[in-house]
């Protein structure tokens, strides 16, 4: 008999991710967005309820083998013990000062001594306190201590002992967090503590959540990987041209569609009983988000994508996108103490090389690609994948990690995904950029959106909180006025077509809940919070889908449009991710048939003036935009 396998758990996880692949095929026969199902698949499955994926293999290393919780902690601070080797080594760092917390340990010994005694004397010196003064301390910070989670300090902890006593106290616990400011970061983004030892435990866990995020468990690594992935071929299917024709007012609808669910996220979440920073600013991060997939498919299914409403949506939408990640940038940005140069400097100079991606896009990229780089390429007959589109696709990924690597240091990678695939949107003929990428990353990305739903979301979801009343009610609260109402009402001075291109902004994807699960693991919301946006989202997810349905075809009908051909080159793949999918025309089978195509369009080429045909003279449209805007 052979020694131990890893065959079980080979077969455990082949069975959980075809349980997700079977959600996904589910979902599409029903007509709705898995996200749904894949989610609650992987909740399921998870290591929470039944187990299939097993713990080690959804907590990163350093959650696994660094503990913060250590026994009698107050007692071995007060008496010099050794205090492990993670909880020591963040002593060490001088993250916290325990003379930050002297005079406020002073004030609430007090206030416990006149508890006990029925009088206060003020004539206490520090030595008559006693073991007893330093257990009334300990006690007092352990019942006080239970509600700073989310980083606020109350004062009237102590209890009602007077007006001086009380005064005293605010004073000293002024005093001492004056003296704090320059010696202890603050955890998860901002908070205040009310013991050296609350100091200690919350910026351990908070740096062993800034370890995890660089070194994240492999599901939740994988995950983000295959969101980057789909924000650089989103990139691609940017339309310069209908930018050009719905600009101002699409543009608008997407400010107030990003700006209207920040604002109210964040009321909501304060009326609710959270902070606003980080807890407001995050849970209204998350929910600003639209996703383009849905109204992209629905619009070419009814074919008046070409319309200008239909334009103004999905222009609205990519712009809503670049506004999130600009948002994104930004909360991120103030995951610490305020850095000027972090949360001002770093987005403004990010969207300046935004712009002049953009201008690039249009004006430099398909000059280079489709007339010098991609004509150079010599002609391989008979071969399976055409040169070009290999040189192609090497170029895409040489881009994509440029751009990434450029604004990860301002902030976010996903900044640079999003542009590198606008980079790609303006060549000819039109959409075979997108079909090389979709050729050679289908499955793969597919795939990693699959492990991003079902493990990088579900497995971060504290399942006793999300399933409890509380987050339920307010989660509906929190779905149906921040995430739904607010995108409903993001068009009102639009006409007639008000309502449509409002549901259309209602849907919510990946980016959405990247945000969602990322703010979680770097302690800006905290479980309660998170599984009240998880609620949110899965609303807007949920009904979005059929109830934009209605509104567009009842709107096709009231405008004699119901006999519409559908769009060609849209919909989602078979997988049910893919933003388009590329048409015949651009599915070009040799080099030689691909110059061909080069050389027809060289031939007749589209005047600037008049609207180019389907399918031909790409660059020249972007071109003609891009002197436009200049």
């Amino acid at each position: 008999m052979g020694g131990a396998s890893s065959y079980i758990a080979m077969l455990c996880i082949a069975g959980f991710l075809g349980a997700t692949w079977t959600a996904s095929k589910v979902s599409k026969v029903l007509g709705i967005s898995d996200i749904v199902l894949v989610i609650t698949t992987g909740v399921l499955l998870g290591p929470d309820i039944i187990g299939l994926i097993s713990k080690e293999y959804t907590v990163c290393s350093q959650a696994r083998h660094h503990d913060c919780d250590v026994p009698d902690l107050e007692y071995k601070v007060a008496n010099g013990m050794p205090l492990g080797e993670h909880l020591g080594k963040i002593q060490h760092m001088g993250l916290c000062n325990p003379e930050d917390y002297h005079h406020e340990e002073h004030a609430v010994h007090s206030n416990a001594t006149d508890h006990g005694n029925g009088s206060h004397q003020s004539g206490h010196d520090s030595g008559d306190h006693g073991d007893h003064s330093e257990h009334s301390t300990a006690t007092e910070h352990a019942e006080h201590s239970e509600d700073h989670s989310g980083g606020a300090h109350d004062d009237t902890a102590s209890g009602d002992h007077g007006d001086s006593h009380h005064s005293d106290h605010a004073q000293s616990h002024e005093d001492s967090h004056d003296h704090a400011g320059s010696h202890r970061r603050l955890s998860g983004g901002g908070g205040n503590y009310a013991s050296y030892e609350e100091c200690l435990v919350k910026s351990c866990k908070s740096e062993i959540s800034h370890e995890c995020q660089l070194t994240p468990d492999v599901f939740t690594l994988i995950g983000h990987a295959g969101v980057a992935l789909m924000i650089f071929e989103s990139g691609m299917h940017f339309d310069f041209e209908k930018a050009k024709i719905v600009g101002a007012k699409a543009c608008l609808v997407a400010v107030l569609g990003t700006i209207t669910p920040l604002v109210a996220g964040a009321i909501l979440t304060m009326i609710l009983g959270y902070g606003f920073f980080p807890q407001g600013i995050s849970a209204g991060t998350a929910l600003a988000p639209t996703s383009v997939g849905i109204a992209l498919r629905l619009l070419g299914e009814a074919g008046v994508l070409q319309e200008n409403f239909g334009q103004a949506i999905i222009t609205a939408a990519f712009v809503d996108d670049i506004l999130s990640l600009v948002l994104f940038n930004i909360l991120f940005s103030l995951g610490g103490e305020f850095d000027f140069v972090q949360v001002v400097v770093n987005p403004v100079v990010g969207i300046a090389l935004m712009l002049i991606a953009m201008y690039a896009a249009m004006a430099f990229w398909p000059k280079f690609i489709n007339g010098w780089l991609l004509p150079k390429v010599p002609v391989k007959e008979g071969a399976k994948v055409p040169q070009t589109d290999e040189v192609l696709f090497l170029l895409m990924i040489v881009l994509l990690l440029t751009y990434a690597t450029i604004t990860y240091f301002l902030g976010t990678h996903l900044w640079g995904c999003f542009i590198a695939g606008m980079s790609f949107a303006c060549l000819a003929p039109p959409h075979h950029a997108h079909h090389v990428w979709v050729k050679q990353t289908k499955r793969v990305t597919s795939w990693m959106i699959r492990i991003f739903f079902a493990c990088t979301v579900a497995f971060a979801i504290p399942v006793g909180k999300l399933l409890s009343i509380e987050a339920f009610w307010k989660g509906a609260i929190m779905g149906a006025i921040p995430c739904i109402l607010t995108k409903v009402c993001c068009a009102p001075f639009m006409g007639d077509a008000k309502w449509v291109i409002g549901w259309a902004m209602v849907g919510r994807a990946e980016f959405a809940y990247l945000i969602a699960q990322m703010a979680a693991a770097a302690d800006m919301l905290s479980q309660d919070m998170f599984s009240v946006v998880i609620w949110a989202l899965l609303w807007a997810t949920i009904f979005a889908p059929f109830v934009f349905r209605y509104v567009l075809n009842k709107y096709v009908r009231a405008q004699g449009l119901a006999d519409r051909e559908p769009n060609p080159g849209y919909g989602e793949d078979q997988d049910g991710y893919s933003i388009s999918e590329p048409s015949e025309r651009g599915d070009l089978a040799s080099d030689q048939e691909y110059k061909s195509k080069m050389e027809e369009l060289k031939v007749a080429p589209v005047p600037v003036e008049t609207p180019a045909p389907a399918g031909k003279g790409s660059e020249a449209r972007c071109c003609a935009f891009s002197r436009s805007v200049v």
